[in-house]
């Protein structure tokens, strides 16, 4: 029994060593604990090993003295584990005011070309800015006493009926710059003697003195008409016998004329 008594001695000392060990090492309080303000006006002990005993650093009696306190040990809650689930979305609030403008943007660069368009609708016909004619006669003519219209019985051009054949003058269509001229055969030994007439006035002659040759006679004018106007050619007999010649087969006597510019009014 001797060994056996021997060995449980030694474990229950053993035993009791592991119990008591925190106690000498932290020390036993032997008084109620103080504040921190207490604790922290106090001197300090620097922490260090208990197998430090080389480097130990003079007892501190009124420090040895002191109960030891616990540091404060404040509780860990981990919040990922509180978290609730997602609420619904609130409702949109007003909105804000409208911030000041920004500066200008620099220019782009240019875009790729877009698709032909359609055709656009046709626009309002535009008003005919022309006139022309030409005239003939195919008969002899010997004049009366005093002015006698020369009269006209062919026509070469007369696309818009400015000229009346049967009055044997032109009307102006529109105001403006118009041309015209005149060409007559002679008769042997007989005077030639007509008028270019703007409304009733001569506008200029066409003169061949009496010859025992006939021959061409031509004349003509720039007219400035206003829209309305009538020109139109006349004989004038004085002392001497006026004719002009022409035959039914060739035409020896013409009259044209042409608006060369239209005024900018009309």
């Amino acid at each position: 029994m001797g060994p056996q008594v021997t060995m449980m001695s030694v474990a229950l000392g053993l035993r009791w060593g592991v119990l008591l060990l925190p106690l000498l090492v932290l020390g036993v309080p032997t008084q109620e604990p103080r504040s921190r303000e207490a604790v922290a006006s106090g001197p300090t002990r620097r922490c260090r090993q208990c197998c430090d005993s080389e480097h130990l650093e003079p007892a501190n009696t009124a420090a040895t003295s002191l109960p030891y306190v616990l540091p404060e040990v404040r509780p860990y809650i981990n919040i990922t584990i509180l978290k609730g689930d997602k609420g619904d979305r609130g409702l949109l609030g007003a909105p804000g005011k409208l911030g000041r403008e920004g500066p200008r943007g620099e220019r782009g660069l240019q875009g790729s070309k877009g698709a032909k368009g359609q055709a656009g609708s046709p626009g309002a016909p535009c008003r005919r800015r022309f006139s022309a004619f030409s005239v003939g006669r195919k008969t002899a003519l010997h004049s009366s006493e005093g002015f006698q219209p020369l009269l006209f019985d062919t026509v070469f051009v007369n696309p818009d009926g400015h000229f009346d054949l049967k009055a044997s003058h032109f009307a102006a269509p529109l105001g403006g710059l118009y041309f015209f001229s005149l060409n007559v055969h002679s008769w042997n030994f007989k005077e030639t003697y007509l008028h270019v007439v703007h409304n009733e006035a001569a506008a200029v002659i066409l003169y061949a003195q009496p010859s025992d040759r006939s021959i061409m006679q031509s004349q003509s004018v720039m007219l400035a008409l206003a829209a309305g106007d009538r020109v139109w050619v006349r004989l004038f007999k004085r002392e001497r016998e006026n004719a002009i010649y022409s035959d039914d087969v060739d035409t020896y006597i013409t009259f044209s004329g042409h608006l060369i510019k239209p005024d900018d009014d009309d």
